[in-house]
């Protein structure tokens, strides 16, 4: 399959070479006055050195991990086992790269959008320099994400020869160690995932609610106001939280889903009855195809990001972005026909064993079906979130009578948002099982987010736009730019309720895929899966999973609540002490709550990214398979419904302020007594959708690829087991 492999690396160089000629051109744009590069530079510097001390704890945590496995797997093997720790570190380093050159050029593209509004006042021409800001982030994540991919096959499929497909005809043991690699770089993109949206998550959220809280509320001064001290860090914040963290959280869900796919693919050939055994041509095939589907949804990306970059500026923003995202799924789907008749028909594929029950359509059926269940669960997050609709006006209109009827209503919509989503799951689930088997339950995942770079530059071009704002408010522009920019970024918060509804439905669909391969690892070969929920050890492991998100959440709130604490104590410090700041005659300093936010990041995101990985692990060894089995389906139901509710009871709550903001509640406005009620919705919902929410598609999947990593040892070896067999 030399073909195959030529196809994705020239996809990721296709993206990454984009992403690098609108990297230069944005940088070659003006900044605008000095002002505004003075506070772009600030913003600029806060960033850097928050990421670069995140990314010194994460080496920490890599270099143990990648020890424990090269030590874990030689002991199992019986021989020196070093290729899963470098597939490992390739993983992090993919994901580490793509976080770092998103967040760089982020804090560029901020000013010079402030810039384009305030130079041209066209909302068209402002827009396009915001998207080819978040297009570097989006190309990059595709780009590295098959990047790495590519170097695992060449690495260990062909040059080591463990993808060698003759070799399976003889022996199994080759392949299986080709999917520990996939798995592990799977777990390497994972876990620097983990660190960026949960210690940029709680960074930016501390500075965000510690600027509301006391700026807008108490103080009644704008938003992003120069006179409030939290404000530099709020929009240093967007950059390695929104930013950084998203492109990882993403570039983690892209891998999860192809990943799971290829392990997938070969856990059915090695496991397959003797009577519908899959050949091995058909398994070379199988491995190829979520890759090349995964190639092709990344050129079509670029080619919807470029159409919208070039075609005459227009004043709707939203239907732009819209146009760029289904653009790119809609050529993903025709050009997966092409794809899957050339791979399977035209080479007369051998399908028997694969549970295709519609022939060579079956997997692109699957992959379509996920396509469309991803574009649907986006309208219904759309819909909940966005001003142009019923229930985040309802919010808007709620705040008029105050504060807890804000809540009260923000929650009624998120919880409410939640069945919808799940009945499509539902049925995307069934559908691409009955059509294509297991494999099309990786497929759906695989289709869901194959235009991911697409809906990752929507989504980025969000906190660009956000602190375009700060910067048009710092530097005392003309007020009509922070209106271009404010638009700008409402729309932005509706796509970044869609991508959300993407990686929890892909989450959800490459868990579910993983667990078929987990079930494999320690069930006899040819034997039938059989997962007994009347087993007390499974239904105990479901409870306790179910428990998991929400132990997790906590702590990620928690973390927020401490982080925010100090930065409004901080805020309100420097009000009181610093002579004539709130006058503007005195310079806040902006140092020190920069630095509140970082030490709080810092601090607080190691115990929960570090259980994500300890808990399966912990729970296996003492209890074993059958009950780490419970967990995953039991952390993966909670999860996606928090991650829902979440994501878009915070959407909704912050585009309520934004609806009153706009005017849109008569007699209401900035300042007002409804807007100050709207401001303490926001506030409340800023941890839910920018930390909690978005940190709990990674959760699972993390969970799920230590669980497969980990299960041919604690399968052997766990306390439960050795008890048992002493009572025997």
């Amino acid at each position: 399959m030399t073909i195959a492999l030529i196809t994705v690396i020239v996809a990721a160089l296709i993206a990454l070479g984009y992403a690098a000629l609108n990297y230069a051109s944005v940088k070659k744009m003006e900044e605008g006055t000095d002002k505004m590069s003075e506070i772009a530079a600030a913003i600029r510097v806060g960033a850097n050195a928050f990421i670069r001390y995140e990314y010194k704890i994460i080496a920490i945590v890599v270099v143990l991990v990648a020890i424990a496995f090269g030590v874990v797997f030689s002991l199992q093997e019986g021989a020196v086992r070093w290729e899963p720790s470098v597939a490992f570190l390739i993983g992090v380093s993919m994901s580490a790269a793509a976080g770092w050159v998103g967040m760089k050029i982020a804090t560029y593209a901020n000013v010079r959008v402030s810039n384009a509004a305030n130079t041209t006042k066209s909302i068209g021409k402002t827009l396009k320099v915001a998207l080819k800001g978040g297009s570097v982030m989006g190309l990059c994540v595709g780009g590295f994400a098959l990047l790495g991919l590519f170097i695992v096959y060449i690495i260990f499929g062909v040059a080591l020869g463990y993808a060698d497909i003759e070799l399976v005809k003889t022996s199994t043991e080759k392949i299986s160690i080709f999917t520990q690699c996939l798995s592990c770089y799977a777990l390497g993109c994972s876990i620097v995932a983990m660190f960026n949206r949960v210690g940029g998550g709680i960074y930016t959220k501390a500075a965000d609610m510690g600027a509301d809280l006391v700026g807008k509320t108490e103080a009644h001064i704008p938003e992003d106001d120069p006179r409030n001290p939290a404000t530099i860090a709020d929009n240093v914040g967007d950059n390695v939280g929104d930013v950084a963290g998203l492109g990882s959280d993403l570039l983690e869900s892209y891998v999860g889903s192809i990943t799971s796919g290829l392990i997938l693919a070969v856990s059915l050939f090695i496991h397959s009855a003797v009577n519908a055994a899959i050949v091995p041509a058909t398994l070379e095939v199988m491995m190829y195809y979520p890759l090349v589907f995964a190639a092709l949804g990344l050129v079509a990306s670029a080619l919807g990001i470029a159409y919208v970059l070039v075609k005459k500026d227009s004043n709707d923003p939203h239907k732009d972005l819209n146009f760029a995202t289904w653009a790119a799924a809609g050529i993903t789907v025709l050009g997966g026909l092409a794809i899957t008749w050339y791979m399977f028909e035209s080479k007369s594929v051998d399908l028997t064993g694969t549970g295709f029950a519609l022939g060579w359509l079956s997997p692109w059926i699957a992959a379509a079906l996920g396509v469309v269940s991803g574009v649907v669960i986006g309208a219904i997050a759309e819909y909940y979130t966005s001003y142009d609709y019923k229930p985040t006006k309802g919010i808007a209109e709620a705040s008029k009578e105050g504060a807890a009827l804000t809540i009260t209503q923000g929650l009624a919509v998120g919880m409410k948002s939640c069945m919808a989503p799940l009945i499509v799951l539902g049925i995307a689930i069934y559908a691409s099982y009955a059509v294509s088997g297991m494999f099309g339950l990786a497929m759906a995942a695989i289709g869901m987010l194959s235009f991911v770079s697409a809906t990752v530059s929507v989504d980025t071009y969000g906190p660009i736009s956000d602190n375009a704002g700060g910067i048009a408010e710092m530097s005392e522009l003309d007020p009509s730019v922070r209106e271009i920019t404010d638009k700008l970024d409402s729309v932005g918060n509706t796509t970044a309720a869609i991508g959300k509804g993407f990686a929890i439905g892909s989450a959800s669909l490459a868990t579910l895929s993983m667990m078929v391969s987990f079930l494999y690892a320690f069930n006899e070969k040819g034997t039938e899966l059989v997962l007994n929920f009347t087993d007390p050890l499974i239904l105990a492991g479901c409870l306790v999973g179910a428990a998991l998100p929400f132990l997790f959440s906590g702590m990620l709130i928690e973390a927020v609540a401490k982080a925010a604490r100090k930065m409004v104590e901080e805020v309100r410090r420097q009000f009181r002490e610093i002579p004539g700041i709130l006058e503007g005659k005195a310079k806040p300093d902006y140092k020190t709550c920069i630095e509140i936010s970082s030490q709080g990041a810092l601090k607080e995101m190691r115990f929960p990214a570090v259980l994500s990985i300890i808990f399966p692990l912990a729970s296996g060894f003492l209890f074993g398979p059958y009950f780490v089995a419970g967990v995953l389906i039991g952390a993966t139901v909670s999860a996606i419904m928090l991650a829902i509710f979440t994501g878009n009871a915070g959407g909704a709550w912050d585009n309520g302020k934004k609806y009153i903001e706009a005017g849109g509640v008569e007699g209401h406005k900035k300042g007002s007594p409804a807007h100050d009620a709207a401001v303490v919705g926001d506030t409340v919902g800023d941890p839910l959708k920018d930390t909690v929410g978005p940190s709990l598609d990674i959760l699972i999947k993390i969970m799920s690829t230590v669980s497969l990593v980990g299960v041919v040892i604690f399968s052997k070896y766990n306390l439960l087991d050795w008890i048992l067999s002493l009572l025997k």
